[in-house]
């Protein structure tokens, strides 16, 4: 009897074995995958899951598939519902994956998913930590349709149902994340703060840290993060891409595209990575790559989005007709949803670009009044995926090459300045002294590509805008100057207009006369305001005589 008894134990013990390292097995697999998302490497965590489903084709495995397809840098909705509706086959109760489902409809940009959620959450009673915290998740995913207050309740229950073992750190930086979506950056960053001792991997969190302090325009602070994310994981793919998203913003383009080489060597080849990648070389201006890269993954991918980066990089080319029909097979098939302000900004310069040879004066017409439409539609989206003035500006002919520059007159100041801006490219005050240097000797290729550089690091300072203007003018391109004054024009905050009275009323003049041939009714509007401006302004005086005869 005895033996038996100690049999039955042995059984027992070994059995309990088995249970442990199969849930330790599990949860590590799970982690893994967890961490691979976190990482940037979308193909291994849709391995892992994969693997998983096939060792354990439970509905909880299904979900974290899924939920992989709507984490990468383009949502795939299509797989990610197949995933979910095959873990509710699994298990029709399943709240994460109908948790998942609803997920995508507010993914499309249907907001009644948000109650839907809420319903989830409600009738799994908020007993389950994941639960809670995936639904939180859901409602911080998508940049324009989420709701950070609901996520935010979630969380910190979610948050203390974990608490009687581990909370683990993306339950805090996902805290921090929905209070960034609430503009509120002292809680985002105090939960990211709660995260850093508990994550495995910190540079995750110092990324975070490090975006955010680029979101406050800090950039110092900014820049310290990122350092310290690399410093601590020089894998950490994510670190490289916001570490090339500093670089953009100080157009030191050579250091993004280092950047953009080492996110793409710590990523993985997934085909929607690849494409983020070709979507962040076509933000650097390295056309090139990015179109090598689109070519490498073009038919690997079914999303039409890949028809809207296409047509992005045509436009960049001149090559607006072949940009036009991608541009309309991406609107004709993708969901509407998808279809944001900046893409009928992109369709707007793209008409423009088209009115620009089109010899039939009503087609021109139309194909103007478009641009004017489209582009209209997107800055009043405020939406800053380009730079709409300028690219109008560049259509009209203002573009200015550096070779152009470097080939103007020059002289020993213009050449010491350029060697400070090279060394340290945000040096806005050596750029205002260069400008104005060229200004001097009527290098004017030289001063537009100078203030152009001043208005993207100072898009609020009007002044730069004013001297593009003049720059513009004195080189022939009316065109774009014309559209320079009139975003100076719109720049101007209200207290500063009498400060600036008389620049706004030269703009103003400037515009006048521009237009007085195309466009006779905004020709008397802008010179009315330029002489209510400054009376004594006799150019203004008399172009108002002439016009209002």
């Amino acid at each position: 009897m005895k033996d038996i008894m100690i049999m039955n134990v042995k059984k027992i013990a070994f059995g309990a074995a088995v249970v442990f390292f199969a849930n330790f097995s599990f949860a590590q697999t799970l982690q893994d995958g967890i961490n691979s998302i976190d990482s940037d490497k979308f193909a291994q965590a849709k391995t892992q899951f994969t693997d998983m489903i096939a060792k354990a084709p439970t509905a909880e495995n299904y979900f974290y598939l899924g939920n992989t397809f709507l984490r990468q840098g383009e949502p795939d909705f299509a797989k990610a519902t197949e995933s979910f509706n095959k873990g509710l086959a699994a298990d029709s109760k399943s709240y994460l994956n109908k948790i998942g489902l609803a997920a995508v409809k507010l993914g499309k940009g249907d907001k009644a998913a948000v109650a839907e959620i809420q319903k989830i959450v409600s009738d799994s009673r908020e007993k389950d930590a994941e639960v809670l915290f995936r639904a939180a998740e859901a409602l911080t995913l998508f940049e324009k349709n989420n709701s950070p207050d609901l996520a935010i309740q979630f969380l910190n229950k979610a948050i203390e149902r974990a608490q009687k073992k581990e909370v683990p750190a993306n339950y805090y930086y996902t805290l921090g994340d929905a209070y960034r979506l609430k503009k509120i950056p002292g809680d985002a960053m105090t939960a990211y703060d709660k995260a850093l001792p508990l994550a495995k991997n910190k540079a995750s969190v110092y990324t975070r840290m490090g975006t955010l302090w680029m979101a406050a325009q800090q950039w110092k602070l900014a820049k310290e993060n990122i350092d310290k994310a690399i410093a601590v994981d020089a894998t950490y793919a994510p670190a490289y891409k916001a570490l090339a998203a500093y670089d953009i913003k100080y157009q030191q383009n050579d250091k993004a595209t280092q950047d953009l080489i080492n996110y793409t060597k710590y990523a993985d080849e997934d085909p929607y990575t690849q494409l983020e990648i070709a979507k962040l070389y076509f933000t650097n201006e390295d056309y090139n790559n990015s179109r090598t890269v689109l070519d490498k993954i073009f038919d690997k991918i079914d999303d039409p989005i890949k028809f809207k980066l296409r047509a992005y990089q045509l436009y960049s080319e001149g090559k607006y007709a072949e940009a036009k029909q991608n541009m309309d097979t991406f609107v004709s098939q993708a969901d509407k949803s998808r279809v944001q302000p900046a893409d009928q900004g992109l369709q707007g310069l793209i008409a423009a670009g088209l009115a620009k040879d089109e010899k039939d004066a009503a087609k021109k017409t139309a194909l103007t009044t478009e641009a004017q439409q489209k582009i209209a539609i997107a800055k009043a989206a405020k939406d800053e995926t380009m730079k709409w003035d300028m690219e109008l500006a560049k259509i009209a002919g203002g573009g200015a090459s550096q070779g152009s520059a470097d080939a103007g007159p020059t002289n020993p100041t213009i050449e010491g300045l350029k060697q400070k801006v090279a060394a340290n490219a945000q040096d806005t005050d050596s750029l205002f002294k260069l400008a104005t240097a060229y200004q001097d000797v009527k290098n004017w290729n030289g001063a537009i590509l100078t203030w152009q550089k001043m208005s993207t690091l100072l898009p609020d300072w009007a002044p730069a805008y004013y001297s593009l203007g003049y720059s513009y003018q004195q080189a022939g391109n009316n065109d774009a100057a014309k559209i320079a004054y009139e975003k100076f024009i719109t720049t101007v905050k209200p207290a500063d207009v009498e400060a600036n009275k008389q620049t706004l009323a030269y703009a103003y003049f400037a515009v006048a006369y521009m237009s007085k041939d195309s466009d006779l009714a905004k020709a008397k509007d802008y010179v009315a305001k330029s002489v209510q401006l400054d009376p004594t302004y006799q150019d203004a005086v008399k172009l108002n005589g002439e016009i209002n005869k």
